[in-house]
């Protein structure tokens, strides 16, 4: 189950929680507990924290979706990840090579 997933879990028995058995809601606590405990944030070295939360000030963008975009292309230029768009032969491009 996707951590959305049970967050809508959660909502939806909040919603209802006079239909929810204690057992019931036991298994969500319990499990929800579990996913706070090992939502550890990134440990960087302070230096590089320091640079990132600069850089995402900057930009005006929250220091995960920085990281998040860093990493992306990073995978993408090593190819590791696909690129997002592939052009073919009919692409139009602009500019000239």
């Amino acid at each position: 189950m996707s951590r959305h997933e049970f967050v809508h879990e959660l909502e939806s028995t909040a919603d209802h929680i006079a239909d929810a058995s204690r057992a019931d809601l036991q298994v969500l606590l319990r499990r929800a507990a579990v996913l706070l405990r090992n939502v550890g944030g990134l440990g960087l070295d302070p230096h590089t924290d320091e640079v990132l939360s600069g850089l995402a000030a900057e930009m005006g963008k929250a220091k995960p979706d920085l990281v998040e975009t860093i990493i992306g292309e990073w995978l993408v230029a090593n190819a590791y990840l696909p690129l997002p768009h592939e052009m073919d032969e009919d692409s139009a491009v602009d500019g000239s090579a």
